[in-house]
């Protein structure tokens, strides 16, 4: 049996990759959260547009670093190979139980919720909650099925998925801006309303969860070891993937604003649903919602394929769990993605949408942070073997910000984030266990 992952992604697979893994859940669920904490839509187009700048700065550093450590792990190599094992051991801890486990779990909620909006009145379930989380857990399986059984077929169901998820969302805004019944006054919030209830707290968490919608523009990284010409393909990868969706992400969200009164969109999940819904009528509304429903597989089919590489690469270094590093008949970490899926079924048996991606929003902030430092050590040590511009001043961005969201976050949100903090610290002797065992 094979033991190595063989090089075999070119450019527009890993570019389809970043964009099938950014656009997914966060787009399409949290703006209608963020409105209720903010109460103020042009403060969310201007954090939408931050959220793109600190993404773009993040792909930038994140290029420097997959071209210099190209293989499979991400942030796990990154933090191991320039500070300590164990700096990378917990970044990978994290990614198991939350960076990737966790968006899998959000993602395949909220294509239950799009998919149950697509049904008429009259033939929802009666326990809809417990449908929703069936239908969650039953995609989960199928694309878990799909990745074990090899790389070349599940990139190419990722590619397909990819390219239909362009056309649905390039379809949704040309007939929305072109046919809807939108308004620009909905653009207009009176002082008193938009002042209320809106702190530097508030924007902080709002920031943190326009970060998750964003994650995912270092996506390329975890699969490193299966790039061809890596230090040519990561850095276009993430740096192409990560701007076609800061203005994919800009439209949508004007699109909304457009479509809703700011006070109808407050707290509302599908909130792609909701602006078909005004913008054309209710059967358009179903027929959207099922657009986006589609959409939703491509980032729940990417986050099943790159997750399990980190925990591959951990296991061959004797920091996770030995058969995770199993390579299958089919040359993919087969058992690190059944592990993978069935920690997301957990999530999803378990928590709530909102719970979830505040938890794993907090957890996925820190290691980024350590890895865009680890970009100044490489440069005053003069190793970088791909000098991507904008040094220093963007990566400064990139962790002055990332700091300053985490810190306002935990302010607004302190349970969720203190316990991503204690699943952070819990790792510690569980990687002196580890190394004691292996």
């Amino acid at each position: 049996m094979e033991t190595f992952l063989k090089r075999k992604l070119g450019y527009f697979s890993l570019t389809n990759i970043v964009i099938g893994d950014m656009i997914g859940a966060g787009i399409f669920t949290t703006s209608g959260l963020l409105l209720a904490q903010l109460h103020d839509p042009l403060l969310l187009l201007i954090l939408w547009v931050i959220g793109g700048a600190i993404a773009l700065s993040g792909a930038l550093s994140y290029s420097e670093l997959g071209a210099n450590f190209p293989e499979a792990g991400g942030d796990y190599i990154f933090l191991a190979r320039l500070f300590r094992p164990l700096a990378g051991f917990l970044s990978g801890w994290v990614s198991f139980f939350v960076g990737f486990s966790a968006p899998v779990a959000a993602s395949s909620l909220a294509f239950s919720e799009y998919l149950v909006r697509t049904l008429p009145d009259g033939a929802l379930p009666e326990n809809l909650e417990l449908t929703k989380k069936i239908i969650a857990i039953a995609i989960i399986l199928i694309f878990t099925a799909i990745h074990y059984f090899g790389l070349e077929s599940g990139s190419r169901v990722q590619n397909i998925l990819t390219v239909i998820k362009i056309g649905l969302i390039s379809t949704l805004l040309l007939t929305g801006f072109v046919f809807g019944e939108g308004s620009l006054d909905h653009f207009r919030v009176m002082k008193s309303e938009m002042l209320e209830g809106t702190t530097m707290k508030s924007v902080g968490l709002a920031l943190m969860w326009i970060m998750f919608a964003y994650s995912g523009w270092n996506a390329t990284t975890y699969m490193g070891s299966e790039v061809l010409n890596p230090a040519r393909n990561i850095p276009r990868s993430l740096i192409t993937g990560t701007l076609f969706v800061t203005f994919f992400y800009l439209l949508l969200n004007v699109l909304y604003v457009y479509a809703v009164p700011s006070g109808e969109m407050e707290g509302v999940i599908s909130i792609g649903g909701l602006a078909a819904n005004k913008l054309f009528n209710r059967t358009l509304d179903q027929f959207f919602s099922l657009f986006i429903a589609l959409i939703l597989l491509s980032a729940i089919s990417v986050l099943v394929m790159i997750g399990p590489r980190v925990y591959y690469a951990m296991a061959r270094s004797g920091h996770f769990f030995l058969p995770a590093s199993k390579i299958n008949r089919s040359s993919v970490p087969g058992i690190a993605i059944l592990m993978q899926s069935g920690l997301a079924i957990i999530y999803i048996a378990s928590g709530t949408f909102e719970q979830i991606i505040t938890f794993l929003s907090f957890s996925l902030g820190i290691f980024p942070i350590l890895a865009v430092i680890g970009v100044f050590k490489l440069r005053i040590k003069r190793k970088s073997v791909l000098k991507m511009p904008g040094y220093p001043v963007l990566p400064a961005l990139f962790i002055i910000f990332s700091v300053v969201i985490l810190i306002l976050a935990y302010l607004e949100r302190p349970v969720e984030s203190s316990i991503s903090l204690a699943l952070i610290i819990l790792g510690i002797p569980v990687y002196y266990l580890l190394q004691k065992r292996f």
